[in-house]
């Protein structure tokens, strides 16, 4: 390919409209002859600059991670301590998801418009904010505080969840697919801190989980501090970067870059992905003390689905350049269920050991891939509002997998709530194969 603003001898004087060059050459991605297909970096590496960015980033994502995985394992087992409603027990945590869903659209609009540096420090402030209300609520035991917390905390997740779109504006678009998987990678750390800081700080004093709340305020001071040393591309710079051609493009309006085929598959894969990993993920330290086991117990299986969630991204980004996206989705899909069927083969530990990490491994192959779809279908001058509306429509899924995760417990079960996992692999299955089929009909523009 010729570069921009050269023509071959022969070749007449042609004013190329700003639409084409994008289609032809930025919007590359786009084309499905490039972006499905597996294919080799042609950037032969990352600078140093690059490299220390992603890995400060990195960091931020462990950090992060762990507040959000402490959420998951104290909320529930807090809450029932003074409100006797286990049903209900998942809320604050439903209300966290509701406030990502609240909070996604503002929070992507603003880093828009002052940039990702400032814009994910002002999550991190917002993390530090509902943490202590989260922690009023439990010491007053009042358990609507404590929903009011979680509602606070949905800002700092909607910020998190946008590490991996900034991960992937740090590098050339090569290596989307490998930068989204290395940030993500940052989960295998919040693996070990998160469940570590609930066994260590939940009985630290009383409450129980009183402490474990206070450590979630003092991680996002960390988030805080680490941020203020990474280099995100400035919104002038990013401007200038795109060049005269691509500035000339006017954005899209949303219902158009959210009716592209490929938008409504990887939303709908990244929708299912999170939303059944959280159903499974919110329910099992219920299942867990209900079926008799310790509160130790608990802890230790989430901690074994979170290293499974996040220690496939230091290979997740080759497999994706090497074998294709959608087949690393359906190999996603595929890891779920075998979870799901493990659980419903028995309510011994090992039951829930194994059934855990392998869906948290399920759930890495298919959001990853759906993460690195969605970036090929917006513009940079499109990120804020396409980025804003995968992400509400991937936590308003959460939202209500997590809600009825409580509900569905108390009074179904372990196992029928497994069974209704099956329905939405299904339909995650249904996604992925649409998305198979619409490739050969894909256009590079559309």
């Amino acid at each position: 390919m010729l570069e921009k603003g050269v023509r071959r001898p022969d070749a007449p004087a042609v004013r190329v409209p700003p639409e084409v060059y994008w289609a032809t050459t930025i919007m590359d991605a786009l084309n499905p002859d490039s972006a499905l297909k597996p294919e080799a970096d042609p950037e032969p590496g990352l600078d140093r600059h690059a490299h220390r960015n992603l890995l400060l980033l990195t960091c931020c994502q462990a950090v992060g991670q762990s507040c959000n995985t402490m959420m998951f394992a104290a909320t529930g087992l807090s809450v029932i301590t003074f409100y006797h409603r286990p049903d209900l027990a998942n809320l604050p945590v439903t209300m966290q998801h509701l406030g990502v869903m609240i909070w996604v659209f503002p929070a992507a609009l603003l880093m828009q418009r002052i940039g990702r540096n400032i814009g994910f420090r002002v999550g991190s402030l917002f993390g530090m904010a509902g943490a202590t209300v989260m922690c009023t609520g439990l010491y007053t035991a009042n358990f609507l505080v404590m929903c009011l917390g979680g509602l606070i905390l949905g800002y700092a997740v909607s910020c998190l969840q946008m590490y991996r779109f900034a991960a992937a504006e740090l590098v050339p678009v090569s290596y989307r697919a490998k930068a989204i998987s290395w940030v993500t990678a940052g989960g295998v750390a919040a693996a070990v801190i998160g469940p570590s800081l609930v066994r260590v700080t939940h009985d630290l004093v009383m409450p129980l989980y009183l402490a474990t709340y206070a450590a979630i305020f003092v991680l996002h001071v960390i988030v805080f501090t680490i941020m203020s040393f990474i280099n995100f591309p400035s919104v002038a710079s990013s401007a200038a970067a795109a060049g005269p051609a691509e500035s000339a493009i006017p954005p899209r309006p949303l219902w158009e870059i959210a009716s592209q085929p490929r938008f409504i598959a990887s939303a709908i894969a990244g929708m299912l992905a999170f939303g059944t990993m959280s159903f499974i993920m919110s329910a099992s330290p219920l299942a867990i003390v209900g079926c008799g086991f310790p509160h130790a117990e608990a802890h230790w299986v989430i901690f074994m689905h979170v290293l499974g969630m996040f220690v496939p991204s230091f290979f997740t980004g080759n497999l994706i350049n090497r074998y294709g996206v959608t087949t690393v989705m359906s190999a996603g899909i595929v890891l779920m269920l075998v979870g799901v069927i493990t659980a419903l083969s028995g309510i011994d530990a090992w039951n829930f050991r194994i059934a855990l990490t392998v869906n948290g491994v399920g759930w890495n192959f298919l959001f990853v891939g759906a993460t690195a779809l969605v970036t090929t279908c917006y513009r940079p001058n499109e990120r804020g509002k396409a980025q804003a509306l995968n992400d509400l429509l991937v936590f308003s899924t959460t939202a209500t997998s997590s809600f009825m995760a409580g509900f569905l417990q108390d009074r179904w079960g372990w196992q029928p709530l497994n069974w209704f996992s099956v329905l939405l692999m299904m339909a995650a299955a249904v996604a992925v194969i649409w998305l198979r089929y619409q490739r050969a009909s894909l256009s590079p523009a559309h």
